[in-house]
């Protein structure tokens, strides 16, 4: 207590001067209305910063969820643009179909976020944080909002692992858009930014910026999801066949959110190839 006392009493004059000043101020803006003026209109600036960089602070704070929840909306999105081109081709081939909408609902999603990546080895891998207690399977397709970017093999309760489209060990069915003609995409190892689409026929037409796609002939991806586009023809060892270097649409040094598709057939289709397998090797 003396203390404070003794505080009090050797900064006195500084005190006295504080309410002194205070007291003037007060009486200056409110007897001056020009001086009341300035006063508030500095007050609002200030307050207008204090709450800009609030809400910039809790605009970021929110952006994860945001980001989430654009991905889900995307993803709704793309799964109707695949449901709405598979029933118009269904409707091309006029065909009956009595089992076409529970097909075409085939197809789901599970968001995810990259919790760790790789572009600049042989052979690179994505870690989501998505696991086999989420619905997640090795051999699903991973996509983001801007393209393919792998399927998972390895899985656990609460992670999985994706092999990524930079990887050699990866093959993808791929396909010009708005052609039949399909190829397997296959990374050189080289650049992030660009894969190569083999096995392509000698006569195909094609032009540079031509679409890429999946073909939709496995479990994994539907048809239509974008891969990239192509950026020329690529160095080809083989006469019978042409190959495509095709510039990615996915950003792989920039993967944040991700979505893992499911499939609803996938269990009866990988038993339908297991089979044909079989019978191949009995053969």
């Amino acid at each position: 207590m003396n203390n404070l006392l003794n505080f009090l009493v050797k900064h006195f004059p500084w005190f006295f001067f504080a309410l002194y000043v205070v007291l003037s101020l007060a009486m200056l803006f409110n007897n001056n209305p020009y001086q009341q003026s300035v006063y508030l209109t500095s007050a609002n600036a200030v307050s207008a910063t204090v709450y800009e960089g609030m809400s910039s602070v809790t605009g970021y704070v929110h952006l994860k969820d945001i980001n989430e929840d654009l991905q889900e909306r995307n993803a709704l999105l793309e799964m109707e643009v695949v449901k709405l081109r598979n029933e118009i081709n269904e409707y091309k081939i006029q065909l009956p179909d009595t089992n076409l909408q529970p097909r075409l609902q085939q197809f789901g999603f599970i968001v995810a976020h990259v919790i760790s990546n790789s572009i600049a080895q042989p052979n690179n891998y994505i870690t989501i944080n998505r696991g086999s207690l989420d619905g997640v399977k090795s051999e699903m397709g991973v996509v983001d909002q801007n393209g393919v970017v792998g399927i998972v093999n390895v899985t656990g309760n609460h992670s999985a692992r994706v092999i990524s489209l930079l990887n050699p060990d990866l093959k993808l069915s791929c396909k010009l858009k708005n052609s039949d003609y399909f190829g397997g995409m296959v990374w050189d190892g080289k650049s992030p930014q660009y894969s190569i689409l083999e096995e392509l026929p000698k006569h195909m037409k094609y032009n540079v910026g031509d679409t890429i796609i999946t073909s939709g002939y496995s479990a994994v991806f539907p048809e239509g999801i974008i891969v990239g586009t192509v950026a020329g023809r690529a160095h080809n060892l083989s006469d019978n066949f042409i190959s495509l270097k095709v510039k990615l649409t996915t950003n792989f040094s920039q993967l944040s959110t991700v979505r893992v598709i499911t499939n609803d057939m996938r269990e009866e289709l990988k038993a339908l190839e297991d089979n044909n397998n079989e019978k191949k090797e009995k053969k």
